[in-house]
């Protein structure tokens, strides 16, 4: 397997970290979207192959035993997440550096598989009362699942402290321009 270098972007749920990715993506021609693997459901608008990989949860667990991810998780309850090695090496292959977005024990399992190779950025709300009010703006929240999300973002912010950079997303421009430099000085060096 050939490697290069790698960026990896997590938060917890609500933090913005999407917007983020999404924005420093139309920003760099260096830099190609790492689509992971997930067994949820959609949501409106998203399309397999190009959000996510949207599998069944047999398929998924298919895909483990074949060793086919650098790492998965099971996120949310029954809601398994990975990173297909195939999609790291599509990358590379094309000249490119993967952007992993992915959860943050995720981020510290790939981290820890290509040391030396990668770039870890936490993205922060400005506190749990801001994620709490964006995770329910969003309108994809049940009462259940909105509580699960906001205790794992307590959880997630004991960790951050192990990322290479951590940026608090309280001004989406400011956040943008604090992760595009920190990117672009890693892919140059």
């Amino acid at each position: 397997m050939i490697t290069g270098k790698l960026i990896i972007i997590t938060a917890p749920s609500g933090s913005g970290k999407t917007t983020l990715v999404k924005r420093l993506l139309a920003s760099s021609e260096k830099l190609e979207f790492s689509i992971s693997a997930c067994t949820r459901n959609p949501r409106n608008g998203e399309i397999h192959g190009k959000d996510y990989y949207f599998y069944d949860e047999d398929t998924f667990r298919k895909l483990i035993a074949e060793d086919a991810f650098v790492e998965w998780e099971m996120v949310y309850t029954g809601k398994y997440y990975g990173t297909l090695k195939s999609e790291m090496q599509r990358i590379w292959d094309a000249g490119k550096s993967p952007l992993v977005d992915i959860d943050v024990m995720g981020a510290l399992v790939v981290r820890d598989k290509y040391p030396g190779n990668c770039l870890t950025i936490f993205i922060e709300a400005p506190s749990i009362d801001e994620l709490r009010r964006r995770l329910i703006a969003r309108g994809t929240e049940t009462e259940q699942t909105l509580e699960e999300r906001v205790n794992k973002a307590i959880h997630e912010l004991t960790v951050a402290p192990n990322f290479d950079h951590v940026i608090i997303n309280d001004d989406l421009d400011r956040a943008e321009a604090e992760l595009s430099k920190i990117v672009e000085s890693f892919l140059l060096n």
